[in-house]
């Protein structure tokens, strides 16, 4: 991923929220027969390793398992983005010498990919990604809930993977090579939009207060 220093984000606990609130990522590896991408939610144990493990699960039909990989995998999280008019910009009314751009945060975690099988190491992941994603519900769902033989039948039908990520690469692209009052305009933009998707990265863009 091209990052210009302005938009590098090494803090990683900005990454890791990037990560946490990423709902659906996308697992990218390369085979012999070229690139293969599937989107999954997937979830960073933080307490394994030196950068934390991903894990998650595809559905065995997929290929992408199946066949060998070329290096690391890839998987790309995309946080909060928008659209940014130069009509926001004070610059627009003074030169006139601006363009559209996009605001967005972006990770990609690279690591070997494992594949696993074993029905143990699949509920585990299976339940701990439940659980992340029906925490916040006044009533979770849990895969107790359902009968033991069926949920039994339904691991049979996927396969977990494990990714123990090597390294990070995280862009913060927020207006910070704008000036301060081109900083303003969009924030006021952003904030004023019908699009909840604007609205949550107004405050994001770093502004005076």
């Amino acid at each position: 991923m091209y990052i210009p220093l302005a938009f590098k984000d090494d803090d990683i606990e900005s990454i890791r929220a990037t990560i946490r609130g990423a709902r659906l990522a996308t697992l990218v590896t390369a085979t012999a027969e070229g690139p293969i991408a599937t989107p999954l939610p997937l979830f960073l144990d933080e307490s394994e390793g030196e950068h934390g493990v991903l894990y998650g699960h595809l559905a065995k039909a997929n290929p992408q398992w199946r066949l060998p990989t070329t290096g690391d995998a890839l998987v790309i999280f995309m946080g909060p983005e928008a659209y940014v008019t130069p009509s926001w910009y004070a610059t627009k009314q003074e030169t006139g010498k601006v363009v559209p751009t996009w605001n967005y945060v972006a990770v990609h975690a690279y690591g070997p990919v494992e594949f696993f099988q074993e029905p143990e190491r699949l509920l585990d992941a299976v339940t701990r990604l439940t659980n992340k994603h029906e925490g916040s519900r006044a009533k979770p769902w849990a895969v107790s809930d359902a009968p033991a033989d069926f949920i039994a039948a339904q691991l049979r039908g996927i396969v977990g993977l494990r990714i123990p990520v090597t390294r990070f690469e995280s862009k913060r692209k927020m207006s910070q090579n704008r000036p301060e009052a081109d900083r303003v305009g969009v924030v006021v933009g952003l904030a004023s939009s019908e699009n909840p998707q604007d609205r949550e990265v107004a405050p994001l863009i770093p502004h005076p207060a």
